[in-house]
């Protein structure tokens, strides 16, 4: 099974304009809803930007008005009605999301598939608020979504065995590589980044060494590509901060948000998006 023909993406910010970007390019006919004629405007402006950028290098071999040709965006749910996929990428929000893929499957065809881009959240409990279960699991991918070899793809109890086995196949036509896991809160790679990041801030606050020595010793001690502070700089630490207290909640206080995460969110350090959070964006 090769990616479906048309795919839906719900919300064109970062996440959801990446996912549109990684579908267009494998050759689907895309269609971006967005909440109001601005914002889908903003999301248009964003995937065409993203795949001017992949022509420009030559990733993608299709010139830039074929690949702007199958791509759209709305306002209406109702046009999700043709898609095969619909990939959810609203924000980390538990009632935003369930609310959101029930109005969305109320468009879907009964064998149209349905997925959220949820890094943390329970895809079974998401599940649960669904006609069709079965037909649901997670698609979590990573930012920024063009140049990420991974997505997490995560099964709910209900996920039928053909859409695992779907879900695997697509990730390999978007030329990432499929780690698949079971529903547990926080899945493998945002529990195991979180953890990371989190130790990383108490470093910081308790005066260890300063974000940069941190971040230094993991790039060339551990060989990841950015370290845990200027990670959770480009992920958001709004977006941390809401990962962590759901963690916290539900796998203990392990998981607990450091005190200067909290102060950073709360005086708007929000990390790359906002010019400021760890490390200086401007």
């Amino acid at each position: 099974m090769t990616v479906p023909s048309n795919v839906g993406v719900l919300g064109g910010g970062r996440m959801g304009a990446g996912i549109a970007h990684a579908f267009g390019t494998a050759g689907a006919t895309v269609v971006v809803v967005e909440r109001d004629d601005d914002a889908a405007a903003a999301a248009y402006e964003r995937v065409a930007a993203n795949l001017a950028k992949s022509v420009e290098r030559g990733t993608v071999t299709e010139p830039l008005e074929v690949l702007l040709s199958r791509l759209s965006v709305s306002t209406d749910y109702a046009d999700f009605a043709p898609a095969g996929l619909v990939v959810e990428a609203v924000p980390e929000d538990f009632a935003l999301k369930a609310a959101a893929l029930v109005a969305v499957e109320e468009q879907l065809a009964p064998d149209a598939w349905l997925a959220s881009n949820t890094s943390s959240l329970s895809v079974s409990e998401l599940a649960e608020k669904l006609q069709r279960p079965e037909r649901f699991c997670g698609l979590h991918f990573f930012n920024p979504v063009p140049a990420s070899d991974l997505i997490e793809v995560v099964l709910g109890k209900q996920t039928s065995e053909e859409l695992a086995g779907a879900a695997r196949t697509w990730t390999q036509d978007l030329g990432k590589t499929p780690v698949v896991v079971n529903d547990v809160p926080g899945f493998a790679s945002s529990r195991l980044g979180v953890a990371i990041a989190l130790e990383a801030m108490r470093m910081v606050e308790e005066g260890v060494a300063s974000a940069e020595d941190i971040d230094a010793a993991m790039v060339l001690g551990y060989k990841h590509p950015t370290g845990p502070l200027r990670t959770t700089d480009i992920v958001g630490l709004d977006v941390r901060l809401g990962i962590a207290e759901y963690l916290a909640a539900t796998l203990g206080p392990r998981f607990a948000p450091p005190q200067i995460l909290r102060d950073k969110v709360a005086r708007g350090e929000l990390g790359r998006k906002t010019g400021t959070g760890f490390f200086d964006w401007k």
